[in-house]
């Protein structure tokens, strides 16, 4: 299958990278893969406006990379599944040995 005809099939890999590519999204990910935190809790650790967290854990919800479950006054977040917190792990692994490769990799720049 070409690259061409991969993103004309609206694959999902594509979606879940994408996803992953917001520095939002990923710092949210990024800290509910060491515990379970409210929006508050989340703003605090990523730095984050409020109405920024909320829309984005909108998102992951919607995604089904995170769940929200109430506990008194508040919802708090968790990864929906554990084998998130071990993609983001072997992301780190891979990147110990490819970080260098990636950060000079021209085609792959972050554009704003």
């Amino acid at each position: 299958m070409t690259t061409n005809s991969i993103a004309k099939t609206k694959d999902p890999k594509l979606k879940l990278f994408r996803g992953l590519a917001d520095s939002s999204r990923l710092s949210i990910l990024l800290a509910l893969r060491l515990k379970t935190l409210s929006v508050n809790e989340i703003v605090e650790v990523t730095g984050l406006t409020q109405s920024n967290v909320s829309n984005h854990l909108a998102c992951l919800r919607s995604c089904e990379l995170v769940v929200g479950e109430q506990q008194g006054r508040y919802v708090v977040y968790r990864l929906s599944d554990p084998r998130v917190a071990q993609f983001l792990d072997l992301a780190d692994e891979l990147l110990a040995n490819v970080a260098k490769g990636v950060d000079r990799c021209e085609h792959l720049s972050m554009r704003k």
